[in-house]
């Protein structure tokens, strides 16, 4: 049978069904096509790769505008916060939206100026708009800091009067939000910048909080303003420890053989001494004072000797015999004032200061044991922990008057896996997990084609085609054909006619098929036998006769 008889037949037997039937098998089939296809097209999208993240609802509006107008494809996360695109256009999204200007941060900047017109503007608006644009460039600035997922910037101007003799600092709040809540290294670096971006405005004046309401710096004592600097020191002097005692060991033990752990407690108080001290064997002369006194006094008695000359009136009678005396006295007087040596010492300590440290150190004891091979005696392990231990004394700076501990043990490690190798790179079997989707997504429409098939389609074609009319007998008593499953029909032996007859009217081939699926092979032979024994008998003799002769 060539090409052509078999589509006259296929033909013949769908026009055998009739309209409805058809109808119906049309529907089956669609529907089954349809969900073969939704499911391929769902299975088969392209996967999407982030294209900003951390975005607000208004930047996520104008980003998916400026998409869809240019016709790429996008999805949003279920947050809203996301945008995603294919893969392959990631790049050309990201020039569009940067032409357009996108993101925008809320945070408008110097750009406000743009928008604003000269006419009916007042001076008032004119300062505002200033503030404002100086506020959003803050936060511009601040938001692309490491760590700082938002900030918000809040500047406060003095205007300054005429008649005021004092003039009020201008001072600023600085509100953030970080990608950790025990961050508080960058609380330091946003004073900083805002200060120096504001004319007259001091660190003191610049306050900085968290969205939880933590505030991580205020004021001018350092101290108070971050809770959160020593515990960051502490870390700090911690890791750098761990590092020093890390190289140390590591050519000793090896990276996977031992682990560390330090805790530093650090004094952050702020102490000022003042320290006044005197030399005595430094002198200097300062002033010099002398006093010079030169005195002489001369005291004489005169008294008249006894005679006839006393009693003359009229004359003076000269004295002589008395008594006389002299004095002089000299004084000097020197004030010699000195200046003595002084030193004034005045220390501010803001810093810290260690006030103690303890270290841990755990060892493999498989290890050391192997180190020390036949030796491995427990006084030899103890003696070789001994020795690890000054080695971590001297790598941390231990000291004992100050109430440092150093713990050295070994132990048994659970698990040998180096704590700190370099990860290796993905090998043959994780980079075919890796494509796991894609063969899922194929392996799920296969099975998902092959389940409407057989569950769908041919239970659906069964039902319409048991509806079918059996085949008629041919005309002139023909007997049917006894076909075998090959497909080779053995006929009745002397049944020429009927052979010329059965090849003249061709059987439906639905009706064919319709009476096979729905008779055994026992029913049909029971038929067979019905219709006519004398042929049934001949042909029961005949196979009988090729056994014994086989």
């Amino acid at each position: 049978m060539n090409g052509l008889e078999q589509l006259d037949r296929l033909w013949r037997s769908l026009a055998a069904l009739g309209g409805r039937r058809l109808a119906a098998l049309g529907i089956v089939g669609l529907t089954v096509f349809s969900a073969v296809g939704l499911g391929s097209y769902y299975l088969s999208r392209p996967e999407f790769e982030t294209l900003y993240a951390g975005l607000n609802a208004q930047d996520v509006s104008r980003i998916g505008a400026a998409l869809k107008e240019a016709g790429i494809a996008f999805d949003v996360n279920s947050e809203g916060t996301k945008v995603m695109v294919r893969a392959q256009q990631t790049a050309q999204a990201r020039m569009l939206l940067a032409e357009k200007g996108l993101p925008s941060s809320a945070n408008a900047g110097y750009e406000l100026f743009d928008k604003l017109g000269s006419i009916g503007l007042t001076s008032f608006m004119q300062e505002i708009t200033r503030v404002r644009a100086l506020e959003g460039e803050l936060a511009r600035t601040i938001q692309a800091m490491k760590g700082v997922r938002a900030a918000r910037v809040h500047v406060v101007l003095p205007d300054g009067g005429s008649f005021r003799r004092t003039r009020q600092p201008p001072s600023a709040s600085v509100v953030i939000r970080t990608d950790r809540q025990d961050d508080f290294s960058s609380a330091q670096a946003i004073r900083h910048l805002v200060s120096a971006a504001i004319p007259g405005m001091s660190i003191d004046q610049v306050r900085v909080l968290t969205t939880d309401g933590t505030v991580l710096a205020a004021g001018g004592d350092m101290a108070n303003a971050v809770p959160g600097t020593m515990v960051e020191l502490e870390k700090t002097i911690a890791k750098e420890l761990q590092d020093n005692v890390r190289k140390t060991l590591a050519p000793y033990l090896g990276l996977d053989n031992f682990t560390i752990s330090v805790a530093a407690r650090l004094n952050m108080d702020k102490r000022q001494i003042n320290e006044t001290s005197f030399d005595p064997e430094s002198r200097a002369e300062r002033s010099l004072r002398v006093v010079k006194e030169t005195g002489s006094s001369q005291n004489s008695a005169n008294r008249p000797a006894v005679g006839v000359e006393q009693n003359v009136p009229s004359e003076q009678t000269a004295t002589a015999g008395g008594d006389q005396s002299k004095r002089s006295n000299e004084r000097r007087e020197e004030l010699r004032n000195y200046e003595l040596s002084s030193k004034t010492i005045s220390t501010v300590s803001e810093g810290y200061k260690i006030e103690n440290l303890t270290v841990a150190v755990v060892i493999n004891r498989k290890r050391l044991m192997a180190s020390l091979g036949d030796s491995a005696t427990p006084e030899a392990v103890d003696k070789q922990i001994k020795e690890i231990q000054g080695l971590v004394e001297s790598a941390t700076g231990i000291d004992s008057k100050r109430g440092d501990r150093v713990a050295v043990s070994a132990v048994d490690f659970v698990q040998g896996g180096a704590l700190e190798e370099a990860v290796a790179g993905p090998g043959i079997l994780e980079q075919l997990l890796q494509q796991t989707g894609a063969l899922v997504k194929g392996l799920t429409i296969l099975a998902a084609t092959a389940l409407l098939i057989f569950f769908g389609l041919k239970p659906a074609m069964r039902a319409i085609l048991s509806q079918a009319p059996a085949p008629a007998v041919a005309a002139g008593g023909g007997a049917p054909q006894l076909t075998a499953e090959g497909g080779a029909s053995a006929e009745l032996p002397g049944t020429g006619d009927r052979r010329n007859l059965s090849r003249e009217v061709e059987p439906n081939l639905i009706a064919d098929l319709t009476s096979k699926m729905g008779r055994s092979p026992q029913k049909r032979l029971e038929q067979m036998i019905e219709y006519d024994e004398e042929q049934a008998a001949a042909i029961l003799k005949q196979w009988m006769r090729g056994a014994r002769s086989a």
